[in-house]
């Protein structure tokens, strides 16, 4: 009987250590919508939804305001802002304009086909992207459009994007599309691009991500030659959007909620933790939190600096992990999954994998070489038996084992 005493220790003190409290995503006010899209102007947070028109944030989520006074399509899919104006791509009535923060909306002119899914920005010029004819071009804030689609074979235009001089268009089933004369004319920037469903583009310096039905993608020279960087993603998991947030990206997936990569794509690590709806439409950076937009479950909010591992602070430096260290998981007990944070001071080869109770091990959680920052790994245990289970970090010269409970 006395055998038992030490396995019942272990179980209590795993108890114990729950942090139930443990940061997470959670939903804000604006819960029950389908949201397409979600734009930063100024101190402004604006949210296009599918069915219910725009709503406006003034206080990180806090509390959400209806505005849509003049909009007469409520299907809002694609965001642009130029100075005081603000454009909303609509699903059937084209663009509108707000010259007041989204009090209120009044048509452009209109365009030969009004499913605008796509807008964007350069300085005094505006692109909208249609499904069916391809790109428009104004350059007096939507009171005239023009056509701009040629060498455009494919004219479902699901994301656009401006880089310098270069004006990048994503479709349906074509891939991308390169401009270098504000659309007068247009190339194929799609060789390497495994799939050409593009849902969104995205820049960061000189990096051009595209999120397609089937990963990440990353071109370092305007699309003349593409790379999958998909490790760390689920296998051929579709890709909605990826957000930048310096030399953090975020991607946000078709079923698998929120990752994060610190490396360009390189890998991804899942945070997800608290999500309840796990299909992300988009996702932007305001102020000091991400917020994720879901099919239904309306507007998600989680603190930057939970996923961020490297956080720029005055005079250039970085704050990166002082050891290796490995965290508690937590939901701990936990049934089917549960998360592990753990830290990499310095470039190295490192591995979490998980054993059970006779030793044997039964999940490989990371097994690669890593940079320096602040992971974050889920373990979905629903193939396995309930029990006691071991998680061990094996990272340069550290071996850190921790206990957790799988309760079914």
């Amino acid at each position: 009987m006395k055998h038992i005493f030490p396995f019942l220790y272990v179980v209590l003190s795993l108890f114990a250590t729950t942090n139930p409290l443990h940061a997470q995503w959670i939903q804000t006010s604006l819960g029950g919508v389908f949201v397409r899209t979600i734009t930063v102007s100024g101190t402004n947070l604006f949210v296009g939804t599918s069915g219910d028109g725009i709503f406006l944030s003034t206080n990180s989520g806090t509390s959400w305001t209806p505005v849509n006074t003049g909009l007469t399509n409520i299907f809002v899919n694609a965001f642009g802002v130029s100075g005081t104006n603000l454009f909303a791509g609509t699903e059937g009535d084209g663009v509108f304009r707000s010259t007041n923060n989204g009090t209120s909306w009044s048509a452009t002119a209109t365009l030969t086909v009004p499913y605008v899914y796509a807008l964007a920005v350069s300085g005094t010029d505006l692109f909208a992207g249609a499904d069916g004819d391809g790109v428009f071009h104004s350059t007096n804030n939507g009171t005239s459009w023009t056509l701009v689609s040629t060498g455009i074979t494919n004219r479902r235009i699901f994301a656009l994007a401006v880089s310098g001089p270069n004006l990048f268009a994503g479709t349906f089933g074509g891939g991308v599309f390169l401009s270098t004369n504000s659309g007068a004319s247009w190339t194929a920037a799609s060789s390497g691009l495994t799939n050409t469903d593009v849902n969104a583009l995205a820049v960061s310096g000189i990096n051009l991500f595209a999120s397609t039905a089937g990963g990440v993608f990353l071109s370092t020279n305007n699309g003349t030659s593409w790379n999958a960087i998909n490790t760390g993603l689920p296998p051929n998991t579709p890709v909605r959007f990826v957000a930048v947030s310096g030399t953090n990206l975020f991607a946000g997936t078709d079923g698998d909620g929120v990752f994060r990569s610190t490396n360009n794509g390189t890998n991804w690590a899942d945070v997800s933790t608290g999500l309840t709806n796990t299909v992300i439409w988009v996702h932007a950076v305001y102020g000091t939190n991400l917020f994720a937009g879901t099919n239904g479950d309306g507007i998600w909010r989680r603190p930057l600096s939970e996923m961020i591992t490297s956080v720029p602070a005055e005079g250039g430096s970085t704050d990166l992990p002082a050891h290796f260290s490995l965290g508690q998981n937590y939901p701990n007990p936990f049934n089917p999954s549960t998360t592990i944070t753990f830290q990499i001071p310095r470039n190295t080869f490192a591995s979490l994998k998980v054993y059970n109770l006779l030793g044997q091990e039964v999940a490989i959680l990371a097994n690669e070489e890593m940079k320096p920052g602040t992971y974050e790994v889920k373990w979905n245990a629903s193939s396995q038996a309930g029990g006691l289970y071991f998680y061990q970090l094996k990272a340069g010269e550290t071996i850190e084992t921790k206990r957790m409970v799988l309760l079914k």
